[in-house]
């Protein structure tokens, strides 16, 4: 796919996090950070923008039957959802280019509308929507629009957390286009003070199926009514891997997304998936327990089964079966959730994205000053190693990506480390601190009850 850069200078908005944390540059212009954004208007956590939460929430089984079918388009699909970002190294701001032909405007339309509410809200985003506005303001209660305005949220706030826990690096923005339909907005820190790597993307994608993913969802049982041998589809979401420099502080992954898929016959099929994971070097009981319980807070208020339940998925996804381990000690995952009702099932997408600072943030303040050895830090690459194995390997949709023609590279290998190792025949000490994290991948935990 055709992917071209271009810097929106739609005026002041997002503002940077300065001082303690360092800098952010978003739309092109540097300022003291507040909480409030450009029209003084105070920028909501990711998703509070909604109304009540449901008290419950139904989900179809993750395998056997359609669910299955519809789970592993989705993860096929994410190739496209994922993480969307260039890593530009240690930059002031992205290049400016000239905006291509057939681009979409980031125009806010009549005069009247620019100052309206849907106008403040992007503000305070990195960078204006994928989405024109015009057409953001037509269908104020599709979910297209309710998840694109939820994932450039998410993106604006964890960006703002992670600048002001590092305070060197700044964050590259980049907005990407596909000529098939769509595009993206990624945003790189690299080389920092306490990150080696952190990208948080979002991507707005949609078009036509190919006729290879129309297959596999047919190989697997499923009759999909194509016109033409056309597919329509629309997906969209935010992805993140976080690589911090200190063997000591975690990473994480996180990944939160919605499909549509329309028939001939004019039905919608729909879903949301996702999930976040902790990927430690060295096992912190603490923090273990801090990160699963901030987890399983959030899926609480949806539902007392969803943790137990979306905990062991996420178990079970995240293993790497050539070595019998999993990548690390697990979060949430889920996939397929379609039902009881769109509304519900997004409420508990926002809650699981309003947890993703307050799991993670404090383990990263922590730790990221924590003194280490050449042993600790030579721990961390092995591990890196085995994060590799899994993306390149096992990931569903790292792979959809690689073998999807035109597909765009930078964007599908952003979950890397800068840095990784393999030894040969490594293998830790007994009773060593690296053989009790070994066991623990091996073994998972009930990490809370």
């Amino acid at each position: 796919m055709a992917m071209n850069l271009r810097w929106l200078s739609a005026g002041p908005c997002w503002r940077a996090v300065r001082g303690a944390c360092g800098e952010l540059r978003a739309y092109g212009e540097l300022r003291a950070w507040s909480p409030r954004c450009a029209a003084g208007r105070l920028c909501r956590p990711p998703g509070t923008a909604c109304g009540e939460q449901s008290r419950g929430l139904g989900y179809g089984p993750p395998v056997g039957g359609g669910s299955r079918l519809r789970t592993r388009l989705a993860a096929g699909l994410a190739g496209l959802v994922g993480l969307a970002a260039v890593a530009f190294g240690h930059v002031e701001r992205a290049e400016m280019v000239r905006k291509s032909s057939g681009a979409q405007s980031a125009s806010l339309g009549r005069p009247e509308e620019e100052d309206d509410e849907l106008a403040r809200r992007c503000r305070c985003f990195m960078a204006p929507p994928v989405t024109d506005l015009r057409e953001l303001r037509r269908r104020p209660d599709d979910m297209k629009t309710k998840m694109e305005l939820l994932i450039l949220e998410t993106q604006a706030q964890v960006c703002q957390a992670l600048a002001q826990v590092d305070g060197g690096a700044r964050f590259s923005v980049d907005r990407w286009e596909r000529k098939e339909g769509g595009g993206g907005i990624s945003c790189v820190l690299q080389d920092g003070h306490v990150f080696e790597k952190a990208g948080v993307s979002i991507s707005v994608v949609h078009g036509n199926l190919s006729e290879e993913a129309a297959k596999q969802m047919r190989s697997r049982g499923k009759l999909l009514k194509t016109k033409d041998g056309k597919l329509p589809f629309s997906a969209m979401g935010v992805s993140s891997v976080i690589h911090p420099k200190n063997p000591h502080t975690p990473t994480i992954h996180f990944n939160y997304r919605y499909f549509e898929v329309e028939e001939a016959d004019g039905n919608t099929l729909w879903w949301f998936g996702g999930g976040c994971d902790l990927t430690p070097t060295y096992l912190n009981q603490e923090d273990a327990v801090h990160f699963h319980r901030t987890l399983k807070e959030a899926c609480d208020q949806h539902g007392p089964d969803l943790y137990p339940k979306f905990k062991k998925w996420c178990d079970d996804y995240f293993f790497i079966a050539h070595r019998g381990e999993r990548r690390g000690i697990g979060g949430i995952f889920f996939d397929d959730l379609d039902s009881p009702s769109k509304e519900e099932v997004f409420r508990f997408v926002q809650s699981c994205t309003q947890a993703i600072i307050p799991s993670y943030v404090p383990l990263v303040k922590k730790h990221c000053n924590d003194s280490f050895t050449p042993q600790e830090k030579l721990w961390q690459q092995l591990r890196r190693g085995r994060y590799v194995e899994f993306n390149l390997l096992y990931d569903r949709g790292t792979k959809f990506g690689l073998f999807t023609p035109g597909s765009r590279i930078e964007s599908i290998l952003m979950s890397l480390p800068l840095t990784a190792r393999w030894e040969y025949m490594h293998s830790p000490s007994e009773n060593s601190k690296e053989a009790e994290m070994l066991e623990v991948l091996r073994h998972p935990r009930d990490w809370v009850p």
